[in-house]
């Protein structure tokens, strides 16, 4: 009983949420810069995993609130405090911080945290940042705010960018603390956050339809000292025109044990994604190297990892033999005129093979449908499948979601 009145629960914010935002469409923000600004974010979303490593399948059905406040000081100076909740209407699955483990995990457990508050300052070509905030840099495949789940990442941070020039972007982060997607009721103390002394250069030049950026991520982890590690790399980047064409994304990177870490690490990155878009629709045919020794591996730990090797999220932790991803990926929109040009949709197959060895360690369906409901209301269907050869086990997740955001100005 108290499941079934938990889950009307979430129905019921489901609907308010579609009709909040019809009455919150007229108010939801005209002017770029005014003085105090509420932003909100509400998420309803419902789970699903069957994983055969396991006897029971996971659900979860949660709604993730949250609500922020900017405010512009004028002369450049800037504000934001931004609180974030999670509640579930049920326990069947283990967030983390549940206790649950007879289920496979969702990580998107109940609770309240202060998500952002910084206070910034932005010249005509020198800004910086300070204090918790999200960071996002390049495709997000080193270090980014891992928006998927209910719970964001964030960092305790000093950001500071430099434009020298019109088409350069020079950037610095110095990172303090990460506070990760698990939450701050996670069972395992590491899970909720990381104290770090983390130094990020980025340096971006952009030219018309094409992006070449070079970084070096020096990245400490004062608790968990496998972890540090240096990389250096480079990305190149070109987006097709408007009508089509081809476009590329290459990219290698080198990576070392660094500061406190006792391991020997050297390992290789690259990636070669060559894409065609033709009559609204984006192809990929690519492949992403992650090198290991069969004793360590290269490893993203500050990355949005969901976005990376298929959504099935196997391959978060890079196994210690490396991994080879080829992927095949289409996307667009469901046709060219009204409603049905805001569906977008993407099928995705990954094959999985391990970098030292001959080992397959299996392969990935990913499907997903986005739709408008109402302006600022959106809706998603998303799936993934992952089939084991010699790596974990058979896996499936769904998704079910709604998601509205807007803002006001008071």
């Amino acid at each position: 009983m108290k499941r079934a009145c938990h889950r009307r629960s979430l129905a019921a914010c489901g609907l308010a949420m579609l009709g909040f935002s019809f009455a919150a469409n007229a108010q939801s923000g005209t002017d770029a810069s005014p003085p105090l600004q509420v932003e909100w974010n509400a998420r309803l979303r419902h789970e699903q995993v069957d994983d055969d490593a396991f006897h029971r399948d996971a659900q979860a059905d949660t709604l993730r609130l949250r609500l922020g406040l900017r405010a512009n000081f004028g002369s450049g100076w800037s504000g934001f405090i931004e609180g974030a909740g999670v509640a579930s209407a049920n326990d069947h699955y283990n967030s983390g911080a549940n206790g649950q483990a007879q289920y496979p995990g969702i990580t998107d457990p109940h609770g309240t945290e202060l998500n952002q508050a910084w206070l910034a300052w932005q010249g005509s070509d020198f800004g910086a940042k300070v204090g918790r905030q999200e960071i996002v840099l390049d495709n997000q495949r080193w270090v980014g705010n891992v928006a998927w789940r209910q719970f964001e990442q964030t960092f305790d941070a000093v950001a500071l960018q430099w434009k020298p020039a019109a088409d350069w972007t020079l950037r610095y982060d110095w990172l303090d603390r990460v506070n990760r997607v698990a939450g701050p009721d996670a069972l395992n103390p590491l899970a909720r956050k990381r104290l770090l002394n983390t130094h990020l250069f980025n340096a971006a030049w952009v030219h018309g339809n094409q992006q070449v950026s070079g970084y070096a991520y020096l990245h400490k982890d004062k608790d968990v000292a496998a972890a540090s590690t240096a990389t250096y790399g480079a990305r190149w980047v070109g987006k097709p025109s408007p009508e089509g064409g081809f476009g590329w994304a290459l990219e290698g990177a080198r990576q070392y044990d660094y500061a406190n870490n006792p391991q020997n690490v050297s390992h290789s990155y690259w990636l070669l994604e060559p894409a065609w878009t033709r009559w609204g629709v984006t192809g990929k045919l690519a492949w992403e190297h992650l090198g290991g020794d069969g004793h360590t591996a290269m490893q993203t730990p500050l990355a949005t990892l969901h976005a990376f090797n298929g959504w099935d999220d196997q391959f978060t932790v890079t196994p210690v033999n490396g991994l080879e991803d080829y992927y095949l990926s289409l996307n667009g929109q469901l046709g060219k005129q009204g409603w049905a040009s805001k569906l977008g949709w993407v099928v995705a197959y990954h094959d999985y093979h391990a970098d030292k060895g001959s080992t397959r360690y299996g392969d990935e369906w990913n499907a997903s449908l986005s739709f408008p409901l109402v302006p600022g209301l959106t809706g998603l269907v998303k799936v993934a499948s992952y089939r084991a050869d010699h790596y974990a086990h058979d896996d499936t997740k769904v998704w079910l979601q709604l998601e509205w955001q807007g803002k006001q100005r008071l």
